[in-house]
């Protein structure tokens, strides 16, 4: 697992991790039952504190991503991808009916918004 902290990120150190995580299992770079690092090691490679690694696998956990086992570490949880698509479409949706509201307030037009879209992609692209 190769995890790239950016200090230049608006996003704190856990989110970083845990959204790292969260992508690498959704794209199938982590399989199913897969034992990830310890919280303290993957603190140590890091350089970042425990309790931000234990935050990132806890929201991991509670998002039903990873699941852990007293004594033996954390494990890639099963997905059900169905409902995972689901998830994030109303997230999407959610977002997107907030970016509509805001572009109608700022005066924006359809196309205006589109090529605000295709910028912040291809940025984005560059950054990954």
């Amino acid at each position: 697992m190769n995890i790239k902290i950016k200090n230049s990120s608006n996003d704190p150190i856990y989110l970083q991790i845990k959204n790292q995580i969260r992508d690498a299992i959704l794209n199938g770079e982590l399989e199913v039952g897969e034992l990830l690092p310890s919280i303290r090691l993957l603190a140590k490679e890091l350089r970042v504190s425990v309790i931000t690694t234990k935050r990132a696998y806890d929201e991991l956990e509670n998002d039903g991503f990873i699941h852990s086992v007293q004594g033996k570490g954390s494990f890639v949880a099963p997905q059900n991808t169905e409902l995972m698509k689901e998830r994030f479409l109303k997230k999407i949706e959610a977002s997107i009916a907030e970016i509509l509201r805001y572009a109608k307030l700022a005066g924006m037009s359809h196309d205006e918004l589109i090529e605000m879209i295709r910028t912040l992609e291809s940025e984005h692209a560059e950054c990954d």
